[in-house]
């Protein structure tokens, strides 16, 4: 398991260095239209950060799980904190992620606007490296990171 963890943990951290530099370097490289507001990098991004998503969705609640019962009526502790931020942090993007992303796949859904759609995109691009760098380097056994187990 604990190399799966590392394979897992370094995936995570290269996605969401990935989507980091992409969404900082876009505009550099590629003219938005209205019509095509996107560059075509996202298409291969998006499989990569659903994958990653839900591999973090997936440890993330493991670590939850194990964190919360170590300590059923103690004190609130760091570990606790941030098994529980990255759990409920990660799910809140992947929500928004996955809503978006089928959006872009039905353009007759129009309940909200191109600019609610490119303001969830931007709230996504800026929390999803944050939050998979986290998780990728607790998979890891980044010290400063990493639950006494």
């Amino acid at each position: 398991m604990s190399t799966l963890k590392r394979i897992v943990g370094v995936y995570l951290l290269l996605v969401g260095v990935a989507v980091a530099v992409h969404t900082v370097v876009e505009p550099l490289y590629y003219a938005s239209t209205e019509a095509d507001p996107y560059s075509p990098f996202w298409n291969i991004l998006n499989p990569c950060m659903a994958l990653a998503i839900a591999l973090a969705v997936l440890f993330g609640h493991l670590r939850m799980k194990r964190v919360c019962s170590e300590g059923e009526s103690g004190p609130v502790t760091r570990a606790y904190l941030c098994a529980n931020v990255l759990y409920f942090g990660t799910l809140f993007i992947g929500i928004m992620f996955f809503w978006n992303w089928f959006n872009l796949w039905s353009p007759e859904f129009t309940a909200i606007g191109p600019q609610a759609v490119s303001l969830a995109w931007i709230i996504i691009d800026a929390a999803l490296p944050l939050l998979l760098g986290a998780m990728g380097a607790h998979l890891m056994g980044c010290s400063w990171c990493a639950d006494k187990e």
